[in-house]
Formats: structure tokens, sequence, C-alpha cells
């Protein structure tokens, strides 16, 4: 027990090393954060994801500057708009009538926001349902947003008073099922909707939605896509729960610039046009089945023989991180390392290859069925094991 919190005393004294100083040894953090040796320092996926050299605080200020206006620009001065046309004759006028049919016009831009919003809403209200924090009201809600003064459409008022209903899609691209492990799919909470708390307050979840919804606005290229949420959540809880108190009432914003950064690495996996480009999501899993085929030719072989395609399982593990194989600790475990690679994407292919080879011997004994239940319900829960075998592949290569 004293050598383990020895150990955890001088791996803490390392970071404080490593980011001492005016610029930030990059590379010893990244081996330090690596091995996830940092439960009290996540919020150095900030400096990962960002591949900064230094810790400013300035830099933070700036960022967080940016996103008020964001906040203000895109929710609330709209919201004060739409508030107004409803007390004005200009919603009755053919330049911005709700049945205009120019593109531009600003009711046809808010119904096609409205259509990303409720998908983003119905996809965030049931964020890890196996756990209550995002259902928990947050220690810092948005001043901007719950400011009494401000009498305008919200995020929350827009959903509740729309009538738009958004398509849940069931499959994924591939056109096979997304399975979600057992673990995940605990329904703890009533199957109609969350219930929402009170003026005032917001819980984690509604955060977790506005930072969607701005993103979607500022990339309408790509906008919103279901299986975001899965990413922003981790990184989400992650902040919000730092020890540290400024990371925490800052979560909102220093999110959005990490699931930016993240999602300027990865977008192209949500990308339907790209899906068979050789940056797209099919390339990507058939680099699965390249690289088994090159470490454990055997268990390749098993797998074309039954015709249990990449497809059928890398898609999920791929394009969300792994985040719905495991349960949030082990995703966070997972993505401690992903982050602090910075060849990280490559180091996902490694990461599902070993998760392949670990369970070699079940999948080799194993029919089409029982095999395909494995893989979308993975059986192996530690996750050390799982990179300590995806770093001895990475060291083979």
């Amino acid at each position: 027990m004293l050598n383990s919190q020895y150990r955890n005393v001088m791996i803490i004294q390392e970071f404080k090393v490593a980011l001492g100083g005016e610029n930030i040894n990059l590379k010893t953090l990244r081996e330090l954060c690596f091995n996830g040796n940092f439960s009290d320092l996540r919020s150095l996926w900030d400096l990962c994801l960002k591949n900064l050299t230094s810790f400013s605080h300035c830099f933070h200020v700036s960022d967080r500057e940016v996103y008020s206006q964001f906040l203000k620009e895109m929710i609330i001065q709209p919201g004060i708009a739409k508030a107004n046309l409803g007390l004005s004759r200009e919603d009755v006028t053919m330049e911005d009538h709700p049945l205009n049919p120019n593109p531009d016009s600003r009711w046809n831009t808010y119904f096609k926001d409205n259509e990303i919003l409720l998908q983003i809403d119905k996809d965030v209200r049931r964020l890890y349902p196996d756990m209550a924090f995002f259902q928990r009201p947050t220690e810092y809600p948005c001043q901007l947003i719950l400011d009494p003064q401000n009498d305008y459409e919200t995020l929350r008022r827009r959903v509740e008073q729309t009538t738009l209903k958004a398509q849940t899609v069931n499959r994924n691209r591939s056109g096979v099922t997304n399975v979600s492990s057992p673990g995940k799919a605990l329904n703890l909470y009533p199957s109609n909707e969350y219930e929402v708390l009170p003026n005032g307050s917001e819980a984690h979840w509604e955060v977790v939605e506005r930072i969607l919804f701005i993103y979607a606005k500022l990339n309408p290229g790509i906008a919103y896509v279901q299986g975001m949420n899965e990413i922003v959540g981790p990184i989400y809880y992650t902040f919000a729960t730092d020890p540290n108190s400024e990371w925490k009432e800052h979560a909102e914003a220093d999110t959005f610039f990490c699931f930016t950064n993240l999602m300027s690495e990865n977008r192209d996996n949500f990308i339907k046009s790209l899906d068979d480009s050789q940056c797209g999501i099919t390339y990507k899993m058939e680099s699965v089945y390249s690289m088994l085929k090159d470490k454990d030719l055997e268990l390749y072989l098993k797998l074309e023989e039954q015709n249990i395609k990449p497809q059928y399982f890398t898609f999920r593990w791929l394009t969300l991180l792994l985040s719905q194989e495991f349960l949030l600790p082990d995703v966070i475990r997972i993505w401690d390392t992903l982050f602090s690679d910075q060849d990280r994407f490559h180091f996902l292919i490694l990461v599902c290859c070993a998760m392949l080879i670990l369970i070699r011997d079940s999948l080799l004994a194993g029919d089409f069925t029982v095999n395909m239940r494995l893989l979308q319900d993975y059986p192996i829960s530690d996750v050390h094991t799982i990179l300590t075998k995806a770093k001895e592949l990475q060291d083979n290569s």
C-alpha cells in the first residue's frame, strides 16, 4: 500500500516537472499520459488534443471568451429574434414567412436547426443510462443562458414547443444494427422523457446538448451525426468532475474546443460520402483485418471463413472510439492512452486488433452466431490487458 502511494506521489511529481517552466516537455508528458497515471490530472487531455507547448491561462481565457460569443450569436440572439418575430408583423410577410421556400429565410434555417436539435436532444438525454451523472444538475449552470433578464427562446423551450419529430436511426451506415453491450443498455430512468430540471438549474446533458448544437451550427458540412454524443460525453464528464474547480467551472467551453479538435481528426468517419475513400471509415475497418492478417493469420482466416466482415463490429469500435464497448471509467482509461499517442487513430486500430487476438481461442472455437455475440458484446473488461497487448503489437511492428 505504501509502495503504491509512494509511486503515485512520484508520478504526480514527474507530471509537475513535465508541466513546469514556460515550455512544456510534450514528449515526456505524452509518455506519462500513455500509461494512464494521471487520474487527478485528466484535464491534460486538453494539452494532448491541442498539441500545446505551453499551459497558458490566457489561452484558456481566450477560448472561453470565444465560446461565450458563440452562445450569444447562435443561441441567445436567434432566440431573441424568434421571440420578436412572434410579436411583429414580420412573420406574415413574404420576406420571412414560416412557409417561405427561400433557403436563406431565417424561418427555413430555424426549422432545419430544429431537426438537428431534436436529434441531439433525443441522444443526449440517454447518455450513459447506467449512471446518474448526466441527469444531475451541474454546479456551474451557464449564467448567460439562465439569466432571468433574458426573455428569449432557449434550446430547452425550442424542444418543448416544437412539433417536429426526429427519426431514430436504428442501423448504422453499413446496414448492421448497433447492438449495445448489456452493461450500457440498462434503463434506470423512465422510458419516455427524462424529467427536466426547474428554471435556474440545468442538467449535465443539457450542457452537452448545447455543445453539440453549437458544433453543428459551426460545421454545417457535417452538422450532427448520431454517435457524436458518445464522443463528447466522456470528454465533458472528465472536465466536469475534475478536482480543480476552475476546470469544472469552465467544463462546457473546454469540452467544446477539445471535442472540436478531436473531431477535426475523426470527422471523416462520420461523413457518408467519404466512406469508401482512403480517409473514410471503410478503409479503417479493413485496416483492422489487414493488421490481424499480419499478426494472427489463423484467426483472420477463421473470421473470413465464417464471413464475419469487419463492418459488423469495427464500425462502432472505430467511429465511437470504443466508448460503447466499456464502462465509462474504462473508456477514459483507454482514451488516456489514445490521446497521448500522436498517431492516435493508428493506435486505435492496434487496440482493435489486440481485442480480437485476446479472445482468439473463443473465436476459433465458436460458430458464426457465437462469434458475432462475442464481437458485439466484447467479453474482456480489463482494459489494461488490452492496452498492454496493443503496445506489444506496436513494438513488434
